[in-house]
């Protein structure tokens, strides 16, 4: 599973670098090609001749010398994912918060490909609350915690915190490549953020919505191997590197793109908050307050857009739609999954803390046909993402 991969080895100023020696003959004999970064504080464990002997490249671990300047940019682009191991609490501190002072640092800041960061520390730095934090950082921004053991640590002390044995890490990193074939040859089509229905030129209705947990579907799917389109309404948030993107405003607007090209797709989510009404006239011109004290606006139905793909699609495709409940989530959830012939619901309740529009997090149920549902905790929307994705990937078994 790792032969020819690339592998960008960063190793920091920890006694359990020497683990991430053993690491790299383990990559090395399993086929991949490993280029080492170090530290200054690593080269304090191990010497960088070590690292290049096994990995038979150079160590790198300056922005510049005598000999030329590292491209930090190229080596963020040359790996097929970064492993930071052991990465200490210094590090996971500066990389958190976007520090770029080493080369480590710079590379982890240009990467375009997946971050693997095993953490290696005492307990009691692991278990403090800014370490916490930095750790739900890494994780919102879309990096991959590969978890620490609890055993005897450097201090002497037993605890949590010890860094993950490379047969472990190594596992996980062939359980990444092993997913990331796992829709290969798929289509993805994605809805996300709000709809805008404008009232007059410069006024509308709209929602709440960021849009950011479609794509952080978007870019589960396509991390998975699929070929993904996403369909964006109004938003900040960048369009994840590799997805095709459509961009729109109004209810309309998504409703043309998503069935534009809909029975080539193999896997439809909607996860856009798209608006169910919109005014039936549009001013042409701003309205002006004027003497008037009160302003009706007759609203139209807008087409749903979930309805009509309940109908037009084939057995051969997967269905999945949103539900954002404030009350009588679970019954809603059903309903819809029935009426909008969908094969999987996902819903999230405003009742819930952190979840729903604008969070980081959210906090999911996923009901499914013949009355199956599964409950999850409040996870960072990535991780989310990826519970809604190994569904659908069932789903397809």
């Amino acid at each position: 599973m790792l032969k020819g991969k690339k592998i960008l080895l960063c190793v920091t100023g920890s006694i359990a670098s020497y683990k991430s020696v053993l690491l790299v003959r383990l990559l090395v004999k399993n086929g991949a090609e490993v280029q080492v970064i170090m530290t200054d504080a690593a080269k304090d464990f191990i010497a960088p001749l070590t690292f290049s002997t096994l990995s038979q490249n150079n160590v790198l671990s300056e922005l510049s010398n005598e000999e030329g300047w590292a491209n930090h940019v190229m080596l963020g682009r040359w790996a097929n994912v970064i492993l930071i191991a052991p990465a200490s609490c210094n590090t996971i501190a500066r990389i958190a918060h976007g520090f770029c002072d080493n080369l480590l640092q710079a590379v982890y800041l240009s990467a375009t490909v997946p971050v693997f960061v095993a953490p290696a520390m005492d307990e009691d730095m692991w278990l403090h609350p800014a370490t916490r934090q930095n750790i739900e950082t890494l994780k919102k921004n879309g990096n991959k915690i590969i978890n620490v053991n609890k055993g005897e640590l450097a201090s002497g002390l037993t605890g949590e915190g010890r860094m993950a044995e490379p047969e472990e890490i190594l596992k996980e990193l062939e359980t990444f490549f092993s997913a990331a074939s796992d829709l290969k040859g798929k289509v993805a089509l994605v809805t996300a953020g709000p709809t805008y229905e404008a009232i007059d030129p410069v006024r509308f209705i709209g929602n709440h919505s960021s849009g950011k947990m479609g794509i952080a579907i978007a870019k589960e799917l396509q991390s998975r191997g699929a070929n993904v389109r996403l369909i964006l309404g109004p938003t900040n948030l960048d369009v994840p590197s590799g997805v095709d993107s459509v961009k729109v405003t109004s209810a309309d607007e998504m409703y043309d793109a998503t069935f534009n090209n809909f029975a080539t797709v193999d896997i439809i989510v909607m996860a856009a908050a798209v608006a169910d009404f919109k005014p039936e006239k549009i001013a042409d011109q701003k309205i002006k307050k004027g003497p008037r004290q009160t302003l009706s606006i007759k609203l139209a139905k807008t087409r749903d857009i979930l309805a009509r793909a309940g109908e037009l699609k084939s057995k051969k495709q997967i269905l999945v739609g949103f539900a954002l409940e404030t009350e009588k989530g679970n019954d809603n959830a059903l309903a819809k999954l029935s009426a909008k012939n969908a094969d999987l619901i996902v819903l999230n309740s405003l009742e819930d803390e952190g979840a729903g529009f604008g969070h980081d997090t959210n906090k999911i149920s996923v009901f499914a046909r013949e009355g199956k549902v599964v409950h999850f905790e409040k996870k960072s929307k990535q991780e989310v993402a990826a519970d809604i994705v190994d569904i659908i990937i069932n789903l397809k078994k």
